[in-house]
């Protein structure tokens, strides 16, 4: 007996959960959980589907996409740890957060390897026995650089990568490699304080919160669909330090809730948006 997640999302008509349930049921599936959403503008339905069961995937699919309407797009995801790999540059918080998680079962991810443009993190990867690989940035060029980073990702075949304070912009051509499969924490609530400093730029305009956003990485810089975003009240008496000190917490908390959400199969990625479900 197995478990997977059924991702549906196409454009809305009538009797769609109907269909695609009826099919579950003709191939002898449970249905453990149901969640639907229909965009109300762009009249996009969107459903997760948790089935337990015998599964053939490919007629389950097949039957699937006769029932369809056109456009639609289904994914069946084994439940279970995703592999991933973690960039990472010389702040430890969000890393250090991460791998207890994962070492308490809080978090089901199996991280396959750290890897850092700075050697400062090899002694926290150690103690978790996670290879950790220092790719330098330092001397060579963006292309030779990304080109390394890609040679060794490469080698563990990541279903995801965590930048879990990577302090590197990445090209478009790296990312095209891993559409919708690059997680991002940047310290903001974007869309404000984009790019380097943010807490300075917060600290200057005098905010009352500060937040953090984990986003899939697209090809313009902190504009990728948005995972996560959480917030911490902060006033007057915040230096631009004391900003970033509370930060870092806020930081932790929802690129972990945005694993989560990966790991439970939760999200749906629509042009530069996100449906979690």
């Amino acid at each position: 007996m197995e478990r997977k997640t059924l991702l549906t999302e196409c454009p809305d008509s009538k009797g769609l959960i109907a269909q695609i349930t009826n099919i579950c049921y003709k191939h002898q599936l449970n249905i453990v959980r149901n969640t639907e959403y229909v965009d109300p503008v762009t009249g996009q339905f969107y459903m997760r589907t948790v089935l337990e069961g015998v599964f053939n995937d490919t007629t389950l699919l097949f039957d699937l996409d006769r029932a369809l309407p056109q456009g639609s797009r289904r994914s069946l995801l084994s439940e279970g740890a995703k592999k991933v790999v973690v960039l990472v540059t010389k702040e430890a918080h969000c890393l250090g957060d991460i791998l207890m998680k994962v070492f308490d079962g809080s978090l089901a991810l199996d991280i396959a390897a750290i890897v850092g443009n700075y050697p400062e993190l090899q002694s926290l990867a150690d103690k978790f026995s996670i290879p950790f690989h220092y790719v330098p940035h330092q001397g060579v060029s963006r292309l030779e650089h990304e080109q390394h980073l890609l040679a060794t990702i490469a080698a563990y075949q990541p279903e995801y990568l965590v930048l879990a304070k990577f302090m590197r912009i990445l090209s478009a051509d790296f990312v095209a490699r891993y559409r919708n499969r690059i997680i991002n924490i940047h310290h903001s609530f974007l869309p404000a304080f984009i790019g380097a400093n943010p807490y300075q730029q917060a600290f200057e305009r005098g905010v009352k919160i500060i937040g953090a956003t984990a986003h899939f990485v697209n090809e313009q810089l902190d504009e990728g669909p948005i995972i996560e975003q959480m917030v911490r009240h902060v006033d007057h008496n915040f230096s631009a330090q004391d900003m970033a000190k509370a930060g870092r917490d806020v930081e932790k908390a929802a690129l972990s809730r945005a694993l989560q959400l990966v790991v439970e199969n939760r999200v749906l990625v629509h042009g530069n948006k996100t449906v979690v479900l």
